[in-house]
C-alpha cells in the first residue's frame, strides 16, 4: 500500500489539500485511495511514534493502526494530512535554523508503516510571510522565543529538505512552493490523491477563489470554457493573467510586520529563498512542481 504523508508545514496549506480530497472522496474511493481524516489517527500515531522512539513498527502494530485509521478494507493508498507532523508551532524554528527536526519527523513517519511505500508531500513558504503567519499562534512565548535567537537571514529551507531526503532515502518526496499554489493546486490535489487526469477535480480553484472573488471567477470560467481543448499550460496562462487583472484589492499583498525585519532583510530573506527554492528542484530525489 502507498502511505503518503502531507506533512501541511505550518501555516502554507493548512488543511486546504485534506478538503480538496474530501471533496474528491467518492471518486477516490473507486479508485482506490482513502483519505484519512486526523481525528482517525491522533492520539494513535503520537502513541506509536513515542513507542517505536523513531524504530521501525512490527508488522503487527503496522496492522493495528491500518485496521484503525482506515475506511475500506484494503485501498491502494492513503492520504494521511496534518501540521502536527512537523510537531507544534514552536518547532517551525530551532537552534540550527528552520524545521530542525524535518528529516529526524519523516524518518519516526515512515517506520510507522515501513513495510509499505511511504511518500511525503509539502509546501515551502517565504520564511517572512511563514514566520508572520506562525508567530500570532505560537502559545510560547512572543517572537524573540519562536526564533531560538536565530536572524531571519538563518532561515533557510535548503538545510531541512537536504535532511528530510537523507533521512528517508529512496522515499518519493514532493515539494511545491505555497506562492504558486493558485495555479498549481488541481496538479496538486491530483498527485497526491492519484486522481487520472481525465477524471472530473471539485475543488480544483479553492485559491483562485480566495484571490478573485466572485466577478473575477466567473470572467475566469468564461475565459476557460471558451478554450476547445485545454492543456494545463493554458489554464495557468489565463488563470495568470486573471489575477493580474482582477484580483481582490490588498488579497495579494501580506503586511511583514516582525521585530528587526526592515524592508531590506524581508528582500534579502526573499532572495534566499528563491535561491534555496532553485537549489531544491533540481534536488536528486524530489519531484518539484513548478508553475
Amino acid at each position: 500500500m502507498q502511505m503518503v504523508f502531507h506533512l501541511a508545514v505550518h501555516g502554507p496549506d493548512g488543511d486546504r489539500l485534506l478538503k480538496t480530497l474530501l471533496n474528491n472522496r467518492d471518486c477516490l474511493m473507486r479508485h482506490g485511495t482513502d483519505i484519512i481524516t486526523p481525528n482517525r489517527h491522533r492520539g494513535l500515531f503520537e502513541e506509536a511514534l513515542m513507542s517505536l522512539k523513531g524504530g521501525p513498527a512490527t508488522a503487527e502494530m503496522q496492522q493495528i493502526m491500518l485496521d484503525a485509521v482506515l475506511h475500506s478494507e484494503s485501498p491502494d493508498r492513503a492520504v494521511f494530512s496534518s501540521p502536527t507532523f512537523m510537531g507544534a508551532p514552536g518547532r517551525v524554528v530551532g537552534q540550527i535554523g528552520l524545521y530542525p527536526q524535518m528529516g529526524a519527523r519523516a524518518a519516526a513517519l515512515a517506520n510507522l508503516f515501513p513495510d509499505h511505500e511511504v511518500e511525503f508531500f509539502l509546501a515551502l513558504r517565504n520564511p517572512a510571510t511563514l514566520i508572520s503567519e506562525v508567530l500570532p499562534v505560537f502559545t510560547g512565548g512572543g517572537y524573540h522565543v519562536l526564533m531560538q535567537g536565530r536572524h531571519p537571514l538563518d532561515l533557510r529551507w535548503r538545510d531541512p529538505i537536504q535532511a528530510l531526503l537523507r533521512a528517508v532515502p529512496g522515499r518519493r518526496v514532493v515539494i511545491w512552493c505555497h506562492e504558486d499554489v493558485p495555479l498549481i493546486w488541481p496538479e496538486i490535489a491530483r498527485l497526491a490523491g492519484n486522481i487520472p487526469p481525465e477524471a472530473p477535480l471539485k475543488g480544483g480553484m479553492m485559491y483562485l477563489g480566495e484571490i478573485l472573488g466572485p466577478e473575477g471567477m466567473a470572467r475566469l470560467k468564461d475565459a476557460l470554457s471558451a478554450q476547445d481543448r485545454l492543456t494545463v499550460a493554458q489554464r495557468r496562462a489565463i488563470s495568470s493573467e486573471m489575477i493580474r487583472d482582477h484580483a481582490l484589492p490588498a488579497v495579494l499583498d501580506q503586511v511583514i510586520d516582525l521585530p528587526g525585519w526592515t524592508q531590506e532583510v524581508v528582500d534579502r530573506v526573499t532572495q534566499d529563498y528563491r535561491a534555496d527554492v532553485a537549489e531544491i528542484a533540481v534536488l536528486p530525489g524530489v519531484e518539484f512542481v513548478l508553475a
